[in-house]
């Protein structure tokens, strides 16, 4: 025959200390000194030897710049040693060996000119740096910058309602 017992919690609803004597000795965060870095104080010695080892571990160091403004970045690099997987992902398209790419909707902001360029390529991109550009030109490729081209777009736009 299976004995049935009742279960501790069930035992201990109402006894006001739960089995743990004087209520003193039961409390929260205070019985252990409190919580995180709590207790550190004059009486903590258990505690001092890895407050000494860490250096930073009183006051504020550094601070954020909420202007930052973070911009992902490519090398020409990646793209030439990566090319294959790309195109196998059709992320470039390639017609007459000219290798399109429009790193704007793989969300890169800037291309950069790290690496050798040995394939024509046609890249549009926000912003690029002035090495990137001599780099796939000088392989017969060609950079538009995406700004300049909405630029240009709403100026002749702009220059349109003027003439009207």
């Amino acid at each position: 025959m299976v004995m049935r017992k009742r279960g501790k919690m069930s035992r201990h609803r109402g006894s006001h200390t739960h089995g743990y004597g004087a209520m003193k000795k039961h409390r929260g965060s205070g019985n252990k000194g409190g919580k995180g870095r709590a207790g550190s104080g004059k009486r903590a010695d258990s505690k001092k030897p890895s407050i000494w080892k860490n250096k930073d571990y009183f006051g504020k160091y550094g601070f954020v710049n909420v202007t930052r403004n973070e911009q992902k970045t490519l090398n020409i690099r990646d793209i030439e040693e990566r090319l294959d997987r790309y195109i196998a992902e059709q992320k470039i398209t390639v017609a007459k060996n000219i290798y399109t790419v429009d790193l704007s909707s793989w969300g890169v902001d800037k291309l950069l000119g790290t690496g050798k360029a040995t394939h024509s390529f046609m890249i549009t991109v926000a912003a690029a740096s002035e090495q990137a550009i001599e780099k796939i030109e000088a392989a017969g490729g060609k950079v538009m910058l995406a700004e300049a081209t909405t630029e240009a777009a709403a100026d002749n736009a702009d220059n349109a309602e003027t003439e009207e």
